[in-house]
């Protein structure tokens, strides 16, 4: 796996564990799409 990609995946990860936010939120702070979101999380 890349590192980038890896570094993504935890990133996403924490902060939706931490806040609770939603897959559209998510994808608005992070600056991906919500189709991005829902790769990384499953």
């Amino acid at each position: 796996m890349q590192e980038y990609i890896r570094k993504r995946v935890l990133d996403i990860g924490t902060y939706i564990l931490e806040s609770s936010a939603t897959v559209r939120q998510t994808a608005d702070v992070f600056g991906v799409s919500k189709s991005t979101v829902h790769t990384v999380v499953v």
